[in-house]
This record gives C-alpha cells, sequence and structure tokens, in this order.
C-alpha cells in the first residue's frame, strides 16, 4: 500500500500478527527501469499515409523514436540497478540530444532529453 508517500508492504502471519515494511526508504527505491538514447534525434519516425490520389507515402511525424543503447533494469534475482550508463563516444563534434527514460515502480513512464555538447 501506498502511505504517507511511502510503499509500504504489509504481511498478516499466521497468527494474526500484522508487519508493515518500508519498501521505499530512498528515492532511488522507486526507480524500476531506466534507459538512454545517446542520439535521441537520430532516427525520425515515419509512418506510411495515402495521398489524395490513394498512393502510399510515408511522412515524418515531427518526432524521434527512442533507440534503447543501453539498461538498468531490476529482476526478481538481481533487484539493484546501475547508476551509472556505459561510457558513450560520439563520433564528431557537436550537439545531440540525449533522452533519458525512467519507469517507476507503479509502472509510470518519464522521459526527459538533455542537450549534450561535444567538442
Amino acid at each position: 500500500m501506498i502511505e504517507d508517500g511511502q510503499i509500504i508492504k504489509v504481511e498478516k502471519d499466521k497468527n494474526g500478527i500484522i508487519t508493515k515494511t518500508i519498501l521505499t526508504k530512498d528515492w532511488h527505491d522507486w526507480i524500476d527501469y531506466w534507459a538512454i538514447d545517446f542520439n535521441y534525434e537520430d532516427k525520425k519516425e515515419i509512418i506510411k499515409i495515402k495521398n489524395e490520389s490513394g498512393e502510399t507515402e510515408e511522412q515524418w511525424t515531427g518526432n524521434y523514436l527512442f533507440e534503447n543503447e543501453w539498461q538498468s533494469f531490476r529482476t526478481k534475482k538481481n533487484p539493484t540497478l546501475e547508476f551509472t550508463s556505459i561510457a558513450y563516444e560520439y563520433k564528431k563534434a557537436g550537439k545531440y540530444k540525449e533522452m533519458v527514460k525512467v519507469v517507476d515502480i507503479l509502472g509510470i513512464d518519464t522521459s526527459k532529453i538533455i542537450e549534450v555538447h561535444i567538442k
């Protein structure tokens, strides 16, 4: 259950004794999965539509596709997360946009785009 901003595991034993264990002691306890696309604007989202003459043509939606290039996630066997990603080397200098996706233990997905400058 969620109480006072914390997730609490409630258990009742065979004698009827109820115990509560706080599962979210630190901010990182809320994270279930996170991933990085190091060059988010590298792949455009293209859809196929029919034009006025009935022919199919490709059209850019104005959005980009998230490509999972690195990730860390919890499993039952390994509930720990890595909080440092792999090193990534850009092929040339310039401005890039990285997207970081985070999914919390409730399944809520959040994304953030971060601009990086490579010299």
